[in-house]
């Protein structure tokens, strides 16, 4: 018997939707690499090139410019996760350009689910917590500039 999870759509600050919406688009890329078998790689492969230029490589860079600097690296926790991103984004670009396989593709789309549920559940919780309404307004306003270069 299969158990189908629903997501629970959190409060979600202004400031960081379109972030949280291109989190969607990563997650039901992962879900297809997850799920790639012989008869459907290549097009799971498709969909992550798809997915990847420009939307998924110019998300990371807005988070990397905007997001991680947002908070000092003194707030550890804030340090600590900041950390973990950067690894994670060096980590699935290295993926990115390297998937091939069915099992490429299935450790591919682990590490991009788990990337973006963390971010959702602990980067962004964080930032919500930390920073001001008026800084986390400037923060958002610069996002939403930034996806629109």
């Amino acid at each position: 018997m299969r158990v189908r999870t629903t997501l629970v759509a959190m409060k979600r600050s202004p400031a960081l939707v379109a972030l949280s919406r291109d989190h969607h688009h990563a997650l039901d890329t992962a879900r297809r690499l997850r799920r790639a078998g012989a008869g459907d790689l290549d097009a799971a492969l498709a969909h992550l090139r798809a997915f990847w230029e420009p939307e998924g490589r110019r998300h990371f860079e807005i988070e990397e410019a905007l997001l991680l600097p947002a908070l000092p690296d003194t707030d550890a926790a804030w340090r600590e996760a900041a950390t973990r991103v950067r690894a994670e984004h060096d980590e699935i670009r290295a993926r990115v350009e390297s998937v091939s396989d069915e099992a490429s593709a299935h450790e591919l789309g682990r590490a991009l689910h788990d990337h973006v549920r963390f971010e959702e559940r602990e980067l962004f919780a964080l930032l919500e917590q930390r920073l001001p309404e008026a800084e986390l307004a400037r923060l958002g306003a610069a996002i939403d500039a930034a996806e629109h270069v």
